[in-house]
């Protein structure tokens, strides 16, 4: 095991450890650690044991002392407890002591892995059971789709991934692939009941004739006998997809059109990615849940405003089943500004080779937003600054990452990085050696300071500067190499300049503007994945060769930016300005 391991495992527990009292508990320190490192999955019983060996230590310790250890090794985790403690109290559940657990669900349909757009409803739902230690199910729809959004097999494990990195701890696993049985029995039932039947009507035909018009089809008032019949043939493969249908009679003369004897079981012929052809009769949502919200024993149900009409339809069923009301919470539909999500966009995406992959940031995945440097600390206090607000809101990123920069600020070192870099040619510089010594951390001098030698030769010396910088420049204008000297401008194209004065102090007497730079010789390529998937590349001084992969740091005057490789070539991921 790396020593970084180690590092990663001791600030986690101790974390953990300073949140709940001085105990720290392994599990959930495990689950941090490889949420955070998913290559580490297969060596989880190694992590175990370093794990416990690592809680043991740290349990010898008084809480005052942890604190003081998690304050030295990782602060951000201390400020990120402090904050949790100052966020927007959510308000209570309605009616929580009419049950003895508070019970709720999370049911992400597996197209592809959780986006930004999904996390609202992650985090208030696991905020909640939480706070009343209730149960939490995670609960994969799986019901059959349609032929555009189409299941995806990898996607379960990548939703578990991206609900383990946010901090959730689910409770039980379902699939509604595995329940199709119960479905069938209690469509069965309502058919016997005479409050579904079967529609053998063309789907343009029903729409237009039936549904608009607020009458009823001729299949309406079939026999319980007949619609029996067509249920089994449905069943047994003597009708195909789109010859015949269930339907649940919440009413032709509903006022809601999209309310009107919904279909709650359909015909698809596809294979499922779990089940295979095992099942060729599917439900609806809207009926699964009813079905599904009752037998696991769901308290409480969040979703947004916008899916009232499935509350009308759950609520019909259970009415006509004789079971308990469940309760219902709404908020607002949030949109995200300058942001298209779609899963299946980004799937076709990726198969043509357009994006790198799931975790390519233009997707908005969990995935990709951890890949950036987001921290899930930061998103959990996003959505639930958000609460249960029911306005519509168009949430700007630029929200989330204000609060992240917050969180990363403190423990980001910086470092100077170049971009589209061009040379500058500097002359008569009295120096025989020049050697910049920027602090790693303006914050936290304690911590030291970097070393960027420069070689003067004969007076001269060439640096790289960004060609933004360059466009600025003006012949006679006075410009300071930070942390370095000053110059005079004496040419734009080539840039050259002359060596002026060395400290800061006489910089600010010739209001000089300050610049980043780096060596031309012996600064260090780097490209920069932007968040709009665009690449760019430039130079990053010489101690750029010491960055670790998942480093988070601050290239100055650019943005702080996730290490996401050192070789053959350092590429960063770029988090936000």
């Amino acid at each position: 095991m790396s020593k970084n391991l180690e590092q990663t495992i001791l600030k986690y527990a101790l974390a953990n450890a300073v949140k709940f009292g001085g105990n720290a508990n392994q599990k959930a320190v495990m689950g941090r650690v490889i949420a955070e490192n998913p290559e580490l999955r297969s060596q989880a019983k190694e992590i175990g044991k370093l794990t416990s060996q690592i809680i043991e230590e740290i349990s010898k310790l008084s809480l005052d002392q942890q604190k003081e250890k998690l304050l030295e090794i990782a602060p951000e985790l201390l400020e990120v407890q402090k904050r949790e403690e100052e966020l927007k109290e959510l308000p209570p559940l309605p009616n929580v002591d009419l049950y003895e657990q508070v019970v709720m669900r999370l049911a992400p349909y597996p197209s592809g892995p959780l986006h930004i757009g999904n996390t609202r409803m992650v985090v208030l739902n696991d905020e909640y059971i939480k706070r009343y230690k209730g149960k939490l199910i995670l609960a994969f729809d799986d019901t059959i789709g349609s032929e555009e959004k189409r299941i995806m097999p990898k996607a379960y494990d990548l939703i578990r991934e991206g609900l383990e990195w946010l901090g959730v701890k689910w409770h039980q696993e379902i699939y509604k692939s595995d329940r199709i049985s119960e479905f069938y029995k209690y469509c069965e039932q309502l058919i016997r009941k005479g409050e579904a039947y079967t529609d053998l009507c063309e789907a343009t035909e029903w729409r237009e004739k039936y549904k608009k018009t607020g009458k009823s089809c001729p299949h309406r008032d079939q026999t319980v006998e007949e619609n029996l019949e067509n249920w089994n043939k449905m069943l047994n493969g003597e009708f195909g997809a789109g010859q015949a249908v269930v339907r649940i009679k919440t009413g032709m003369n509903h006022p809601d059109p999209a309310v009107r004897d919904h279909i709650i079981m359909r015909i698809s012929e596809r294979e499922h990615p779990r089940v295979g052809s095992k099942y060729r009769v599917w439900p609806l949502l809207e009926f699964s849940w009813a079905i599904d919200d009752h037998l696991l024993g769901i308290t409480h149900i969040l979703r947004g405003k916008d899916l009232v009409k499935e509350d009308i339809i759950e609520q019909y069923i259970w009415k006509k089943m004789n079971w308990p009301i469940v309760q219902f919470i709404h908020y607002g539909i949030i949109t995200f500004k300058g942001l298209k999500l779609s899963k299946s966009k980004s799937r076709g995406l990726i198969e043509r080779g357009v994006y790198l992959g799931w975790d390519d940031p233009r997707t908005w995945s969990l995935q990709s937003l951890r890949r950036r440097g987001i921290q899930p600390e930061a998103i959990r206090r996003a959505m639930i600054d958000l609460g249960l607000s029911m306005i519509d809101i168009e949430y700007s990123p630029d929200i989330l990452y204000a609060i992240n920069r917050k969180m990363v600020d403190p423990t980001a070192d910086r470092y100077f990085f170049v971009e589209s870099p061009v040379e500058l040619t500097i002359r008569n510089v009295p120096n025989k050696n020049l050697e910049a010594k920027p602090l790693l951390h303006p914050d936290f001098p304690e911590r030291g300071t970097r070393k960027i030698p420069v070689s003067v030769e004969k007076g001269l010396i060439k640096v790289l500067i960004s060609d933004r910088d360059k466009a600025t420049m003006s012949i006679n204008s006075i410009i300071r190499l930070k942390d370095l000297i000053n110059i005079t401008v004496t040419s734009v194209n080539p840039p050259k300049a002359e060596f002026n004065s060395s400290t800061i102090e006489e910089a600010r007497n010739l209001n000089a503007k300050i610049i980043h730079w780096t060596p031309s010789e012996g600064s260090i390529p780097i490209s920069v994945l932007k968040p709009d998937g665009a690449s760019v590349y430039g130079f990053g001084e010489p101690q750029c060769n010491q960055l670790k992969v998942g480093q988070l740091v601050q290239f100055e005057r650019y943005g702080f930016c996730r290490i996401d490789q050192t070789q053959p070539n350092l590429v960063a991921f770029f988090a936000h300005n």
